[in-house]
């Protein structure tokens, strides 16, 4: 059956998948193609599938191996390198990073393998710590519920798979120790490079990461990319992510096209051979992107919403002929919606969406107009079964009612679990069922609400970075008239915290009326919420300068266990 629509009407394509899961057809077919597999592409080049979310690629050159990607832990790559150890002895001598999200396992090769040289793109570095910085807590709370991360193995709600690997971890490389190790050698434009004795042409390709690049090795006549996968590219990651722009991703497609490559190696899925099977295929890829991005556009300009165009852009049936262009991942109604979002920002021209009622008023007022709570119940339960896009958001609206009791919030439970079965696409699956699991309490994900600072992260990151973390946890209420600039001091280092005009502003300490010193192991252990700064000033590990009860009262608008001054459970 075709997987052009995100939702099944009914159940007639749901099926009970090998360990009890239930789930679409077609999403638990895919998993086929996923599945664990040491791929010889040709004499000397092989590619590593279903070891983890992503591919490990092994290519032989004159002086040793090269490694492409090193997954997501150091017990991931040991596997890679055991299961390359079946067909080779040649020793690992570089590693090449295509992007920044499968560069943790590289630990693994220092430890065991004669590795001289590892390359990648200039922004790796940067990239990692913008995910576990800042916006850490809704990153990981949307990997969590994007690959099912807090799912069962087996049961109705198991997962299948998540759309490019079969899970985001492998359950048997708990505990997913992290090893990445930086890039000795960067690139940030296009350039060749001589590693192990090949030369390998690198070309910049964004995708769903801006250092994202193409590998071109004319000896094999092979590419490797992250720009075509097992599934339709995922424009919109319900995760939460920068803006993909199509037009970008067409330009990498277009490059790896005139490349004329007989092997394609893509970061997820299986390897491609075959020069005119690729030049097919390839082109199919890149249409239905142009595809999106050009109806898109064309009903945005005759005024379409961005509801009006999830359901009029519509991927044309050719799109389902092929594997790489169906919707198992990321699904066209939530991508079209994302790239008008991304061309002209978030209102898309409905008056209903210029100034809306916070969720639970509007939750009051619509489910008021409708008759009250039971009346909404009942259509709602009506729903489920013949309407359930009209059943979800019923259940949404009584769910956010102030009133909302058990059974309203089991309503949605069902809703969101119908939804799950019924769709092909994994991310959808995934969102839903852990939704659903947080609703009835099978699962928690408060500590996916608030930062939980690691020692691990916070050796690795330098002074400044750890106060610009601190910026976005300030309770403004608790900032009222309040202008305190201090001055942190830590084993040589200083940069400062300014909390003025209900904000911090982190500076360079330079003129501040006040300083607090410290060892950076006493401040490591402050922000990973181990001590209590009051507590540490008592006890002499933390001098202030100053006016300490100044400082302590400007800290406390910080939401975080240290600074409120009450331990984290």
């Amino acid at each position: 059956m075709p997987t052009t629509d995100a939702l099944r009407p009914d159940d007639a394509e749901v099926i009970t998948d090998t360990r009890g899961q239930v789930a679409d057809r077609s999403l638990a077919e895919h998993s086929q193609r996923l599945a664990p597999m040491l791929h010889q592409i040709t004499d000397g080049v092989w590619c590593l599938v279903g070891n983890g979310l992503s591919n490990q690629t092994f290519v032989e050159g004159p002086e040793g191996i090269i490694a492409i990607d090193t997954g997501e832990s150091v017990e991931e790559m040991r596997e890679a390198v055991a299961t390359l150890r079946t067909v080779t002895t040649t020793p690992i001598v570089a590693v090449i990073y295509t992007h920044f999200h499968y560069v943790s396992g590289t630990a693994a090769l220092i430890d065991s393998e004669p590795v001289r040289e590892i390359w990648g793109h200039a922004r790796i570095s940067d990239n990692l710590r913008r995910s576990a910085t800042e916006i850490a807590p809704a990153y990981g709370r949307g990997l969590v519920q994007q690959f099912g991360i807090q799912l069962p193995d087996d049961g109705p709600d198991g997962v299948v798979n998540v759309g490019l690997g079969l899970a985001y971890r492998m359950p048997r490389h708990a505990p997913f120790t992290p090893g990445h190790v930086p890039a000795t050698q960067t690139f940030d434009q296009a350039t060749t490079i001589h590693v192990a004795g090949l030369d390998i042409e690198v070309t910049p390709a964004p995708s769903d990461a801006d250092d994202s690049v193409t590998l071109w090795i004319p000896h094999y006549g092979l590419a490797v990319h992250n720009l075509m996968w097992p599934v339709l590219f995922n424009v919109f990651a319900i995760r939460g992510e920068e803006y993909r722009d199509p037009q970008i991703l067409l330009t990498g497609l277009d490059h790896l096209h005139t490349l004329g490559a007989e092997h394609l190696v893509a970061t997820h899925g299986p390897p491609l051979s075959g020069a005119d099977q690729i030049t097919t295929r390839l082109r199919r890829y890149r249409d239905a992107i142009q595809y999106l991005w050009d109806q898109t556009v064309r009903w945005t300009n005759r005024g379409a919403t961005s509801a009006e165009l999830a359901h009029r852009v519509r991927l044309p049936d050719i799109y389902d002929d092929d594997w790489l262009t169906q919707q198992h991942y990321g699904i066209a109604e939530h991508h079209t919606r994302q790239i008008r979002s991304g061309l002209f920002g978030f209102f898309d021209g409905d008056p209903a969406h210029l100034l809306p009622h916070d969720r639970s008023d509007h939750a009051v007022r619509m489910i008021e107009a409708m008759g009250g709570r039971d009346s909404v119940r009942q259509r709602c339960t009506e729903a489920i079964d013949n309407d359930l896009r009209w059943a979800l958001h019923l259940a949404a609206n009584l769910a956010a009612h102030p009133d909302a009791d058990d059974t309203d919030q089991g309503l949605l439970a069902t809703a969101l679990r119908t939804v799950a079965r019924r769709t092909p696409s994994a991310n959808i699956r995934n969102w839903c069922l852990t939704t659903a699991r947080e609703i009835d309490g099978t699962i928690n994900m408060a500590r996916h609400r608030s930062h939980r600072l690691s020692r691990r992260q916070l050796t690795g990151w330098d002074l400044v970075t750890t106060v610009g973390v601190l910026r976005v946890m300030v309770d403004p209420d608790r900032l009222t008239g309040i202008d305190c600039h201090i001055a942190l001091q830590i084993d040589g280092d200083q940069c400062g915290l300014h909390f003025r005009n209900h904000i911090m502003c982190p500076t360079d300490g330079a003129s501040a009326d006040h300083t607090l010193r410290c060892s950076r192991d006493t401040w490591n252990t402050l922000l990973a919420g181990d001590d209590i700064l009051a507590t540490a000033i008592a006890s002499g590990t933390v001098i202030i300068d100053g006016n300490a009860t100044t400082v302590l009262a400007a800290c406390a608008s910080l939401d975080h266990p240290a600074f409120r001054g009450v331990d984290d459970d």
